[in-house]
């Protein structure tokens, strides 16, 4: 019998691309994993004791531990982020491309293509982080070949990135909620990285801190720098999913998987980015009010897109 399949090792193994868009988003989903489980117990990364020359016990022994838990509350931020856009990522493969639908590929390029980019931020603070830069260098071509294989797998003349820009369905109350909501959380991340990127602190961080920006140079002129780094991560993080999120919910049909991720990246979005702060007693309202009025405005985008979501459309036979 003579084996009748042309394909090459490399090309079998890679397949349409989708199983490498996986493998992305499972690592970010891993990468989130890890920054909360260090941030609950009480961890730098060891380049970043080495850069600042203190471990969390040392800034602990400053100010009632305010700048560690500051610090912490950026990082379990960040992990939140990183589980959703991983979520995504995963749920883009699964579906959408395995449809052949062109706006996925064009989603995960916008929302990819700016995560990736984000890394540059740290010409802005003059830290640079070695492990987020190994890691960028490791699975930034994991993505981009994955890109390349789903691209030519996709329906000739189909391609177009205008496929961004059409609905999937009419406009309803649930998905303007949910809009709202990732056009807001695009907002928050643009805000939050340009932070980062200069004045690094807005007045309620300080309040909270008990110091000023002077007092955190004073104790160590690698501390900002290091906090900036956190900030503008964070920022360019809210950015891609927020990204992402948008165009998901712009451009996919309702249906019972999409609802679950979304509920799966609220949950860990939201609940990490608000519940740290009662964890730390960061609880200033002017501060928090964005995360909460986004939170609300998200669940009620899930609660009114449930019934849609979940109702089978079931053609008759013919």
């Amino acid at each position: 019998m003579v084996d009748r399949d042309p394909r090459g090792l490399i090309e079998a193994l890679l397949g349409d691309g989708r199983f490498l868009i996986v493998l992305t988003g499972f690592c970010l989903l891993l990468a989130g994993g890890f920054a909360l489980f260090q941030s609950a117990t009480g961890h730098f990364l060891p380049h970043d004791v080495e850069f600042l020359g203190m471990t969390p016990r040392d800034l602990c022994a400053i100010n009632e531990c305010r700048i560690v838990h500051f610090m912490f509350h950026d990082r379990v931020s960040f992990g939140g982020v990183l589980v959703a856009i991983g979520a995504i990522y995963m749920w883009l493969a699964e579906f959408p491309l395995r449809r052949g639908d062109a706006w996925a590929w064009w989603a995960l390029a916008t929302s990819g293509g700016l995560g990736f980019a984000s890394f540059l931020t740290y010409l802005g603070y003059g830290y640079l982080d070695s492990w987020h830069g190994a890691a960028t260098v490791a699975l930034l071509p994991i993505f981009v070949v994955g890109m390349v294989q789903v691209w030519r797998s996709l329906p000739p003349g189909l391609k177009r990135p205008t496929t961004l820009l059409v609905p999937a369905v009419p406009l309803n109350p649930g998905r303007c909620c949910l809009l709202a909501a990732a056009l807001g959380i695009v907002g928050a991340g643009s805000t939050i990285t340009a932070i980062g990127m200069t004045t690094v602190f807005v007045p309620q961080d300080l309040a909270f801190m008990n110091l000023t920006a002077d007092h955190l140079h004073a104790i160590n002129p690698r501390l900002v720098p290091l906090i900036a780094h956190d900030r503008a991560g964070f920022g360019g993080g809210l950015c891609s999913g927020g990204i992402a999120l948008l165009a998901v919910v712009w451009c996919s049909p309702p249906s019972r998987s999409l609802w679950q991720l979304l509920a799966l990246v609220g949950t860990f979005g939201f609940t990490c980015a608000i519940l740290v702060h009662f964890m730390i007693g960061y609880t200033d309202v002017v501060h928090l009010f964005p995360a909460v009025a986004g939170a609300a405005l998200y669940a009620s985008g899930l609660a009114l897109s449930y019934r849609a979501s979940h109702t089978l459309n079931v053609r008759p036979d013919k």
